[in-house]
């Protein structure tokens, strides 16, 4: 009997596709790691805006917290009891905060200037000799 045949017997086998996807999970989560380790950190946040940073920031302790939240629950600790829910909580404020200043970062700025000016032109505005004419047009048209 080989190792494998060993391994299967000690796990239900309709569990298998999912042990097999989460060992893939865990081995894209370790490239990742291993990308973001390899660049130091001051490094990377020279390159990066402030906004940018805070988001690098969110999702690094948001991944740490999660991650922990996984090992908790492999030890047979109940996540949601522990303090680790409130901070992934909190953490998730930030993030809806960060989500908010860059959505009115991308939003249209009115130009009050022109769009003063726009409206102005846009309606009709009667003057003195507009009127004058209108009123003489307007007798002369009654009299025939």
């Amino acid at each position: 009997m080989s190792e494998d045949d060993n391994n299967m017997e000690e796990y239900p086998t309709e569990i298998h596709d999912y042990l097999t996807a989460f060992e893939k999970s865990l081995g894209s989560v370790d490239e990742m790691l291993k990308t973001m380790m390899s660049v130091s950190r001051s490094e990377l946040l020279q390159k990066l805006d402030p906004l940018e940073q805070a988001k690098l920031d969110l999702v690094s302790v948001y991944t740490l917290n999660s991650m922990f939240w996984v090992y908790l629950a492999t030890q047979g600790i109940n996540p949601k009891e522990h303090p680790v829910k409130q901070e992934l909580e909190r953490i998730r404020t930030y993030m809806n905060k960060v989500k908010e200043i860059a959505d009115k970062k991308k939003a249209s700025k009115l130009d009050k200037g022109a769009a003063s000016r726009f409206v102005k032109n846009a309606l009709w505005e009667p003057n003195a000799e507009n009127e004058h004419t209108s009123k003489t047009s307007a007798k002369g048209k009654k009299r025939q």
